[in-house]
């Protein structure tokens, strides 16, 4: 008697494997994970411990699961417990410059920047003007091109 046999003898339920499926999907979704945070992990680390970082790579990479565990385990750098301070990134950022920033409308260096907005400012104004000037002008064109139609 095969295995044939049996299948037909015991009808086989719709969703038998339908766990065991999803239980595969999940552990191996969680070793790849596992295998994608050892690999940033040691190749964003400084240094790493009890092997040079060529021989962690291939280790987390050709031992499934145990290759990165064995990297969290003895090969990642131990904290200190302390945070080296770094500089921010983007001036926007860095408390330090935004504070010169407020300091200095108080500054000498605030009078150049008063003297900047009331030179932009009466830029703005001339311009409107001219523009005005401009359109009061068209208008003007536009009134005796209107009556020298109108003349026969």
């Amino acid at each position: 008697m095969g295995c044939h046999a049996l299948i037909v003898a015991v009808p086989a339920r719709a969703g038998h494997h339908c766990g065991m499926v999803r239980l595969f999907i999940l552990l191996a979704g969680a070793a790849l994970v596992l295998l994608i945070l050892a690999l940033i992990s040691a190749l964003s680390a400084e240094r790493v411990r009890n092997a040079p970082r060529a021989v962690w790579i291939p280790v987390i990479l050709l031992i499934p699961i145990a290759g990165p565990t064995a990297y969290f385990v003895w090969g990642r750098p131990v904290s200190s417990g302390r945070r080296t301070f770094r500089r921010p990134s983007a001036p926007d950022d860095d408390p330090d410059f935004l504070r010169s920033m407020d300091s200095s409308a108080a500054s000498p260096g605030g009078e150049q920047a008063r003297r900047d907005r009331e030179l932009l400012d009466r830029w703005e104004r001339e311009l409107h003007r001219d523009d005005k000037q401009h359109d009061d002008g068209q208008h003007q064109d536009d009134e005796q091109r209107d009556e020298q139609q109108d003349r026969p």
